[in-house]
């Protein structure tokens, strides 16, 4: 098993590499609260499900003739389902999807939401995913954790957020937390991996471990007999920190240096909100405001 070390700086150098993006939100947050935005209707569960925060998603965000990104789980799903039963009944209008995967191709499909192939500098108005992590207060994400059947491209994903206007998370309280931990995929090229890996073992040494994710049966350094291959002919290291994630944004500068790394599933620059299912209801979350706004009804 590789072992990895890498010196973490303090969050200063974070919050310098976020402070433009917060400002941006800071704005919009406040001309959204001038006008009574970003705030939704309180669940009247005792505890909120994913599939309302995906309703109170698309009835927040979601207008006529929207060019949508369509994301990827179960949260997404509920949330392409909606959209097209709202096409359906006319309370949506001219709505055009722009799958991220198969998946919600299928799904989109399914539910009668006319579709569109994404295109190079293509600009879409809104786009929503799930994800594995969510960081409270800075929004910074982990993407691609899991082997889901029909999602091919974490790359893909990552395009079509930043591609647009808005993009949102749907996630459900235990996703949302304090601190990023656990497993970064890093995609990297099949020629010469052994090489790519180890230089990320060097630059991580002591801090993870790098895993080759497999196919089938059982993870291992080395991927098992069957290493994943993805849609687009890459494999996926799994590093897996052993502590807190501190500093994202060098971890994935320091990754894209790296010969042979195609990308990774960071996502820091391209979240407008997160919208959050919990005890208290569906609740907005912002890069620069930690607090929630709601609305009773």
């Amino acid at each position: 098993m590789w072992a990895i070390d890498s010196t973490i700086s303090d969050e200063g150098g974070r919050r310098a590499d976020s402070h433009k993006h917060e400002v941006f939100m800071a704005v919009n947050m406040m001309a959204g609260l001038a006008s009574g935005t970003f705030s939704m209707r309180r669940s009247t569960m005792a505890t909120c499900k994913l599939e309302d925060a995906a309703k109170q998603t698309v009835d927040y965000f979601v207008k006529d003739g929207m060019l949508l990104g369509l994301g990827t789980g179960s949260a997404s799903s509920a949330a392409i389902s909606y959209v097209g039963q709202k096409l359906s009944t006319g309370a949506l209008r001219d709505v055009v999807g722009v799958p991220m995967s198969s998946l919600s191709a299928s799904k989109a499909s399914q539910a009668g939401l006319p579709l569109r192939a994404f295109e190079n500098n293509m600009k879409l108005d809104f786009a929503f995913n799930d994800a594995d992590l969510v960081q409270e207060g800075t929004l910074f994400a982990i993407i691609g954790r899991k082997n889901v059947e029909g999602r091919e491209s974490i790359l893909k994903e990552k395009t079509i957020a930043k591609a647009a206007n808005q993009f949102v998370f749907i996630v459900d309280e235990p996703v949302f937390t304090q601190e990023l931990t656990g497993v970064v995929p890093v995609l990297i090229q099949q020629e010469d991996w052994l090489e790519t890996a180890e230089e990320i073992d060097d630059l991580f040494l002591g801090d993870a471990e790098v895993w080759r994710r497999p196919s089938a049966g059982e993870a291992g350094p080395m991927g098992g007999d069957c290493p994943l291959v993805t849609k687009e002919g890459h494999f996926i290291l799994d590093l897996l920190f052993t502590s807190t994630i501190t500093n994202p944004s060098e971890i994935a500068e320091s990754l894209e240096a790296i010969n042979g790394v195609v990308g990774h599933g960071l996502i820091l620059d391209s979240v407008y909100a997160s919208a959050v299912a919990g005890r208290d209801g569906v609740k907005i979350r912002t890069s620069l405001f930690k607090r929630a706004f709601t609305s009773m009804q």
